[in-house]
């Protein structure tokens, strides 16, 4: 059955009132000190935003911590160099709407956050959160609307930090693979493949 509405999908879940106060005490507006320790040891966060094309969804990592806190309130996200097609912040242009999923290496809790986003190029941001000596080239200023943690019940299911289950080098179709089938043979290969390495390691920051 095709669940259509509200009440049918309450009589599976249950409603708001009967969810476990732990479940609903976790959510605040702005980084209580715990919360703040999850940002500052999260390299890696997703990033959904929402246009009029639709949805979005972008991986964002560094080295160290993805994402950094101005105040209790306010995040700042680098935007570090990447494939230039700017999906994000053309979403967050036109649609203030964003909410940040962070992973800790080798840690079940994950971070949420809902809040509202801008671009900014104020030259202090940019100078502020350069990296290798290079400035960004805009920040995205996450006001926060809400977070939270998430329990471990996903990532404990993957067992995703379980190095037996690391997926072997070789076994996955290469970007280059993927490039030449969607390209016809355009671009992509195993030339793109052998070049990307030393490709990215000039372009990371």
């Amino acid at each position: 059955m095709k669940i259509e509405t509200i009440d049918q999908l309450e009589a599976i879940y249950g409603t708001l009132e009967s969810i476990g106060e732990a479940s609903m005490a976790k959510v605040v507006d702005h980084l209580i000190p715990p919360y703040r320790a999850y940002v500052e040891a999260s390299p890696f966060v997703a990033l959904a935003t929402i246009g009029p094309e639709g949805l979005d969804c972008s991986p964002r990592g560094d080295k160290g911590q993805a994402v950094f806190i101005l105040d209790e309130r306010t995040l700042i996200l680098p935007d570090r160099r990447g494939n230039n097609r700017i999906d994000s912040l053309r979403n967050i242009v036109r649609d203030p709407r964003v909410a940040l999923l962070f992973l800790l290496p080798g840690s079940g809790t994950t971070f949420r956050v809902n809040g509202r986003a801008h671009v900014s190029t104020d030259p202090s941001l940019l100078e502020r959160f350069q990296a290798e000596g290079k400035p960004p080239r805009s920040v995205i200023v996450v006001e926060i609307v809400e977070c939270y943690f998430q329990c471990a019940r996903a990532i404990v299911r993957a067992e995703l930090w379980n190095p037996a289950n690391f997926i072997a080098p070789g076994t996955l179709p290469t970007p280059g693979d993927v490039l030449a089938m969607t390209s016809e043979g355009r671009v992509g290969g195993k030339d793109y493949d052998a070049a990307w390495p030393a490709r990215a390691a000039a372009t990371m920051w």
